[in-house]
C-alpha cells in the first residue's frame, strides 16, 4: 500500500463569503494530496453542484486531487455519474477520487423526485452503480440486470486515461462487504464510526475482499475526521481537537489501527497551521 494520503474538505457552499475554489487553491499550495466536497444538492443553504464544483477547482488547479466526498447515488442515474466521473477525470489530467454513498438523506431523495429506497436496497443499488460503472468505463456495451439498477447496451466512450478510484462511505455489515468486494477505498467518518468500531469493520471488509478473490488490503482505509488544533483537547463529540502534539498522537492511532489516508475537516483559518504541523508529521 503507497505512503499516507491527507486530504483537506472544503466547503460547497454557495453563499456568503465562502469560497471553495480559494480554498483549494491554498489547500493545493499547503502540498495537501486531494480535496474533497460532500455533496448534499436540495435543502435551504445555498450549495454548489459537488462534480461541477470540482471540475471547476480542477480547472484553476494543476497538481491536486479532487474526490467526491461522497456522490449519492439515488440522486442520479449510475450511467450518468459514469460518464460524468470520466469526464472530469480526463479533464482533470486524471485527478478525480470517486467517493459514492447509499443515500443519507431520505428528505432529500424524495424531494429529486427519485423513490426512496429501504436501506437493503440502498446497499444493492450501490453494488449496482459500481458493476454498472465499472463496466461501462471498459468503452463496451455494457447490459446489467440488478435488484435495484439496470442498464441495456450501455456504451460510453472515451474510456478513462486511468482507472478511477472508487471510495465508497460505508457502515453496515452488508455496504462493508460491497465496500471490500468492489471498491478501492473505504471513507467512514469519525462521528459515525468511532475508532473502537473500526476493528471489525475493517475485517469484515478485509473478508468480503479475500473472498471476491482480492488481497486482504485491496481496499484502502481513509478516515473522515474533523481536526481542531488548539481547542480542548478532545476525541468525543465528532472532533479531535487539543495541541497539535494531541491531534498527531491521535491520528498516529488511527493509523495503527489501519487507515492509510485521512480526509481532514477543518476550519479555512486553520488549514496554514494543519499542513505546517500535521502534514510533516503524518508523512513522517
Amino acid at each position: 500500500m503507497s505512503a499516507i494520503l491527507v486530504g483537506v474538505g472544503i466547503s460547497s457552499s454557495a453563499a456568503g463569503d465562502d469560497d471553495p475554489l480559494a480554498q483549494a487553491l491554498e489547500a493545493e499550495a499547503l502540498g495537501f494530496d486531494f480535496v474533497s466536497a460532500s455533496d448534499h444538492p436540495i435543502g435551504e443553504h445555498a450549495s454548489y453542484e459537488t462534480l461541477t464544483l470540482l471540475t471547476w477547482i480542477a480547472a484553476r488547479t494543476n497538481r491536486i486531487g479532487v474526490a467526491t466526498r461522497v456522490i449519492g447515488v439515488p440522486f442520479r442515474r449510475p450511467g450518468m455519474i459514469a460518464k460524468s466521473a470520466e469526464s472530469l477525470h480526463r479533464l482533470s489530467g486524471g485527478r478525480l477520487i470517486l467517493g459514492l454513498g447509499g443515500g443519507y438523506s431520505d428528505a432529500e431523495i424524495r424531494s429529486l423526485g427519485a423513490p426512496v429506497p429501504s436501506p437493503r436496497e440502498k446497499v444493492d443499488g450501490l453494488a449496482d452503480a459500481i458493476e454498472i460503472m465499472r463496466g461501462a468505463w471498459t468503452g463496451d456495451h455494457v447490459t446489467y440486470h440488478g435488484p435495484v439498477h439496470e442498464v441495456d447496451e450501455l456504451m460510453i466512450r472515451p474510456t478513462p486515461i486511468r482507472p478511477i478510484p472508487v471510495w465508497l462511505g460505508t457502515y453496515g455489515s452488508r455496504a462493508l462487504a460491497v465496500t471490500g468486494r468492489l471498491a478501492d477505498g473505504w471513507i467512514p467518518s469519525f462521528g459515525f464510526a468511532g475508532p473502537e468500531q473500526i476493528p471489525a469493520m475493517l475485517a469484515r471488509i478485509r473478508d468480503a475482499a479475500e473472498q471476491a478473490g482480492r488481497a486482504p488490503d485491496a481496499v484502502r482505509a481513509i478516515y473522515n475526521v474533523p481536526v481542531d488544533i488548539g481547542g480542548r483537547s478532545s476525541g468525543s463529540g465528532g472532533t479531535v481537537s487539543g495541541p497539535a502534539r494531541d491531534v498527531i498522537g491521535r491520528l498516529d492511532e488511527f493509523a495503527e489501527l489501519g487507515f492509510t489516508g485521512f480526509n481532514l475537516i477543518c476550519s479555512p483559518e486553520q488549514m496554514t497551521a494543519i499542513a505546517a504541523e500535521l502534514l510533516p508529521a503524518l508523512r513522517t
